[in-house]
């Protein structure tokens, strides 16, 4: 089990397998009458979108810290773990990921009550919308949706910034 968790950690490949197979999953749920072809076609140019997207955030990120993916990724599952390298190299590019992801966080902290409050919106203007077609179930099935992954977003959001501050300050008191 190590082995696909670290495969699908380390693989763009991997990623875009399970992006194809989600897209092409819910193209056949919410497109049923469609030629299969069209779903297809939508899969893979949804993995082609996100896998470039994923290019460039680890360019990105391997620029930042002056390693390659693969020793990031193995860096991200020493921070999950709570580990501290012992060699001084390994710990100082570290703490360059680190303080890398921090501010990645807290950018994106100046947007977030504008994504949840648009995200509270279109909830409740499907609510309205649903309220007045007679067809309730569904928008109230979205709104309790939406609700719950802004929920699921700022709570994994401060996980990862007490994480990343712990890390920070254990590479720092250790350095």
């Amino acid at each position: 089990m190590q082995t696909v968790k670290h495969w699908f950690s380390d693989s763009l490949i991997a990623q875009g397998l399970v992006v194809l197979v989600l897209g092409l999953g819910v193209g056949a749920l919410v497109r049923r009458d469609e030629d299969p072809g069209v779903w297809m076609v939508q899969g893979l140019f949804y993995t082609v979108v996100v896998v470039g997207f994923l290019a460039v955030q680890r360019r990105r990120t391997s620029r930042a810290t002056g390693a390659g993916p693969h020793a990031i990724a193995g860096l991200n599952r020493k921070i999950r773990h709570r580990e501290v390298p012992r060699d001084p190299e390994e710990r100082a590019l570290m703490l360059r990921l680190v303080d890398d992801q921090l501010g990645k966080i807290e950018r994106g902290g100046r947007w977030l009550p504008y994504w949840l409050g648009f995200m509270g919106l279109v909830a409740a203007g499907l609510l309205v919308l649903g309220a007045v077609n007679g067809s309730v179930v569904f928008p109230l099935v979205f709104a309790v949706g939406a609700v719950a992954f802004c929920l699921w977003i700022l709570w994994m959001r401060r996980r990862a910034l007490e994480l990343l501050h712990h890390m920070r300050s254990a590479l720092r008191e250790r350095g």
